[in-house]
């Protein structure tokens, strides 16, 4: 029997007979394209985000305190170590130890997610952070802080792997965008605050072990976390239908998992709201084991092409590259700020908070799509704005300086946030473990080459052509939006699944 919690009308499908959700559709009314009776309690819904979220803290925390932290190695007064004297080759293996880390964790994911679970991917990675900033931070030589970079590296990789995963199956349809964009906002927020703890200890001799100690404590509160919640009800109810335990057994426990999830505003609902999600995945073919083939043919093709996509534009639409160029803007206008390297990340951090800010606000009211045409279009703008001020505008710095504004602000309120929403909410939930690990290892794949790659083009083509590529590489984007990625604002993940897949 259909829950009236979720019931939404789906199209046909070329199947005989209807889902629950299609029998019962004429019952629920929907308020503004949300549906208004999924009973949670606000305040048993915030619990399932915060832990998970943390991970993304830690890992905007740590691009943070790695741009301080490398002022404070390189320093032969502050550094506190007698191999201080570091090659370029040696300080790019510090600022991207991590990166590699996490590209390992991407590919780990792959074959372990299904297996362990969300639940204790997330606690996987909070150990993995915990050990990787204790290693770096008490590195008694190089070799030794590099390996500490890359464990906590591949702790990176976990967590942004399973932390969208958890807040999608776990959150009510009605917030479920807030919430997952609300994670791009820790990664920012963590960013900011590495950047100030940072500044604070930068003069601090061997600060930088301090920088990289700060993180300890919020590995270990997201790890009892997570140990605290209960597994998510859709994994254990995908075991269930695929064979893996006893039925009836996991039914009880994906019901006590949601009632803790819920909150007392769930009531007696919950049996009938597994039940519903059991028909879902039962109606679109969960209960087949997945495939590695699968992964590049029919649903699972399209989600590929539609996360993988928007996550490979996310980077090489060239985020990177204009924050590099950041502080080299902001001093040609004149800011007094930009002799500090430290206060012109922090500056653009904030504008990064309060643009994600405003897209966790608007996302589930105005929708995906809507944010994504229209912040990339804000991109583009901006993007040969850049290009032109460094080919024949070097002159009037304010025109740099309002393209740099408008392409932070407009980045985080479309590809930041929506990115990793977008790839937790398309993969086929069978799929979705080892979907997600190649998106996430194609975005942190491309953030690597456009880092790597962007001082050699810009030293062969200039910066202003290169902006321009971006800008170019921007209109595809634009176009891919509007003919590939749907909205799924407002339905469940067993509705978008079956209507935009």
């Amino acid at each position: 029997m259909a829950s009236d919690s979720e019931q939404s009308s789906l199209p046909s499908l070329g199947k005989v007979g209807k889902s629950s959700r299609e029998i019962g559709a004429e019952q629920e009314p929907l308020v503004n394209g949300i549906r208004s009776s999924e009973n949670y309690s606000v305040a048993a819904a915030i619990l399932p985000f915060l832990f998970p979220a943390l991970g993304g803290l830690l890992y905007g925390y740590d691009i943070g305190a790695t741009s301080c932290a490398l002022i404070s190695i390189e320093s032969a007064t502050l550094s506190g170590i007698s191999w201080y004297d570091l090659s370029s080759v040696e300080i790019g293996l510090i600022t991207s130890g991590s990166l590699y880390g996490a590209l390992i964790g991407s590919i780990l994911a792959f074959n372990i997610a299904d297996f362990l679970g969300r639940r204790r991917e997330l606690i996987t990675a909070s150990i993995l952070y915990l050990v990787g900033a204790l290693v770096t931070a008490l590195a008694p030589d190089f070799v030794v802080m590099i390996i500490g970079r890359f464990v906590f590296g591949i702790g990176i990789g976990l967590a942004m792997h399973a932390a969208p995963m958890y807040i999608a199956e776990t959150a009510p349809s009605q917030i479920r965008g807030r919430l997952i964009s609300l994670k791009e906002f820790f990664i920012v927020l963590g960013m900011v605050a590495g950047y100030g703890i940072g500044s604070l200890l930068v003069d601090i001799i061997a600060g930088w072990r301090y920088m990289y100690g700060a993180s300890t404590p919020l590995a270990v509160i997201m790890g009892i976390g997570m140990w605290w919640l209960p597994e998510s009800p859709r994994w254990i109810l995908l075991r269930a239908i695929q064979g893996k335990g006893n039925m009836q057994d996991l039914k009880e426990t994906a019901i006590r998992c949601l009632c803790r999830l819920r909150g007392e505003a769930i009531g007696d609902s919950a049996s009938e709201l597994v039940d519903e999600i059991l028909n879902e995945l039962e109606f679109v073919g969960e209960e087949k084991e997945a495939t590695l083939g699968e992964m590049f043919r029919g649903k699972c093709l399209k989600a590929l092409i539609i996360g993988g996509g928007l996550v490979l534009f996310q980077q090489i639409t060239g985020q990177p590259s204009v924050l590099y160029y950041a502080a080299t803007i902001l001093e040609n206008a004149g800011f007094s700020a930009a002799s500090d390297a430290t206060r012109v990340s922090i500056l653009l951090g904030l504008l990064k908070l309060i643009m994600t800010g405003v897209a966790v606000i608007v996302v589930d009211r105005i929708g995906r799509r809507p944010l994504l045409l229209g912040g990339v279009s804000g991109m583009v703008v901006s993007l040969f704005l850049l290009g032109s001020y460094y080919v024949f505008l070097d002159d009037v710095p304010a025109v740099a300086v309002v393209a740099l504004l408008l392409y932070v602000g407009c980045y985080q309120l479309s590809f930041g946030p929506i990115g990793w929403l977008m790839i937790s909410e398309v993969f086929p939930l069978r799929l979705r473990g080892r979907g997600l690990s190649i998106a996430v290892l194609v975005n942190f794949g491309a953030n690597a080459l456009v880092t790597f790659s962007f001082s050699p083009l810009k030293a062969w083509l200039g910066a202003g052509l290169v902006f321009y590529i971006f800008g170019v590489i921007s209109v595809l984007s634009l176009l891919f939006i509007f003919f590939i990625v749907p909205e799924t604002k407002g339905l469940t993940l067993e509705e978008i699944e079956a209507k935009c897949l």
